[in-house]
């Protein structure tokens, strides 16, 4: 049995070093919060530019407080960067999970991560796998360390007493309020064996207040891949009425409030469409996995896929009432008050109205301090302050609804054209 003792494991956390893969929106923070228990924290990342802002004490993501959490962790000598992996006690994969254009899974991310992991192991290693991943991913990484370290036992469902325990514990956050909730939220830990789970689990009580649930690693990935793709559907079948209603002439807003008065519905809000690494992704990895039978979840991301093409066409029917329309469009990221840019409907959006040349575009996004590179090639788009925007505006277009959007004084916009995905000024 490898010398992995669950009672002195993580007893003293200043003498085990913990090596993240991955030091974006959810590496970083996970990183962070056990530094900030104590442990020695190793992580690892492709950019040489993310290796450098984090060990200057600074993070390259905009998330409330994360900032203090790793200047301190860093100045107490607790976390580091660095793009070349070392050898740690446990290693934790938080590395990106796209699709490919045919919404099939890419996995290389995570296979490049557990090769470089690999060489590196010793017994009584543990792997935790936080990237969201499809059904299988946590089996496979035992499968592409067999390869290249058959001196290593591994685990499966019947073997408990292995080298080397594998689990996953898929993230659960909302960026906005993500060291919250990593702390406060319930946390699923599925092994490849019990054992695996077992261990897993430890590391996470150090650090976490919320529940902490044992399974087996893929009802993990599925549990994880069905929390999104529930989301995905709701919001769905709010921005289907969205559309049904203002093909009627009804106020979606008015209508959606009345319909949640009863004690058993709460419909979503809709909006422009889904966006992030999570909700517009995941459902895909359960589609791919059974696409004969997951036809509500299809037709869901078919729907919200689809409401961005609907606002630029209701952006384009208001703009071509004008000779030369300058439209402001309020938002770029794929939820408030963030910078988070990964899958942004908005950004979907500029970016149709940009190539279908509109109209002048004046582009507020607060959280932003450059248009992204697909915003910069257009000469017809400029970032500007929000007053500016709403002082040179015909249309006034909002995709995301950021707090100094929410404060827009409504004097501003009587004159203008709006269009508001987010019912904001309803």
């Amino acid at each position: 049995m490898a010398s992995f003792d669950l009672q002195t494991v993580f007893a003293e956390p200043s003498a085990k070093r913990i090596s993240v893969f991955g030091l974006g929106y959810v590496g970083l923070p996970v990183a962070a919060a056990l530094a900030s228990r104590g442990f020695e924290v190793i992580g690892v990342d492709i950019s040489s530019r993310i290796v450098d802002v984090i060990n200057a004490g600074k993070i390259h993501i905009v998330e409330p407080d994360l900032d203090m959490v790793v200047q301190a962790a860093v100045s107490a000598g607790k976390l580091r960067a660095t793009l070349d992996p070392e050898p740690a006690d446990v290693f934790i994969i938080a590395v990106p999970t796209p699709f490919t254009g045919d919404h099939q899974p890419d996995m290389s991310s995570v296979r490049e991560a557990t090769n470089a992991i690999a060489p590196l192991l010793s017994k009584g290693n543990l792997i935790i796998l936080e990237s969201t991943s499809p059904t299988g991913t946590t089996e496979n990484i035992c499968s592409w360390i067999a390869e290249t370290r058959p001196d290593l036992v591994l685990p499966d469902s019947e073997l408990d007493d292995a080298d080397i325990h594998v689990a996953h514990c898929p993230e659960r956050v909302l960026p906005g309020r993500v060291l919250r909730e990593l702390v406060d939220n319930d946390r699923i830990v599925g092994g490849i064996s019990p054992r695996c789970a077992a261990y897993a689990s430890e590391l996470y009580r150090t650090f976490v207040r919320g529940e902490i649930h044992l399974t087996n690693a893929r009802t993990a990935e599925l549990a994880k891949l069905a929390e999104n793709a529930y989301r995905d559907v709701n919001i769905a079948f709010a921005n289907e009425l969205s559309i049904i209603c203002d093909r009627l002439g009804i106020n979606v807003w008015e209508m959606i409030n009345l319909a949640n008065r009863h004690p058993r519905v709460q419909i979503l809000a809709p909006g422009a469409g889904v966006g992030g690494h999570c909700i517009s992704i995941d459902p895909w990895f359960i589609i791919s996995a059974a696409p004969e039978v997951a036809k509500v979840m299809r037709a869901a991301r078919e729907v919200n896929d689809s409401k961005p093409n609907y606002v630029c066409e209701k952006v384009k029917a208001a703009a071509a009432r004008l000779r030369q329309p300058v439209i402001a469009c309020l938002g770029l990221s794929y939820k408030a008050d963030i910078d988070d840019l990964r899958a942004s409907p908005a950004l979907h959006i500029v970016e149709m109205l940009a190539q279908a040349n509109v109209g002048e575009l004046l582009v507020v996004e607060p959280n932003l301090k450059q248009l992204p590179a697909s915003l910069r090639e257009f000469g017809g788009v400029r970032q500007t302050e929000l007053r500016q925007a709403l002082a040179e505006a015909d249309i006034v277009l909002l995709l995301v609804d950021h707090r100094q959007f929410r404060r827009i004084d409504r004097e501003m916009l009587k004159p203008k054209i709006t269009i508001d995905t987010r019912g904001v000024w309803r």
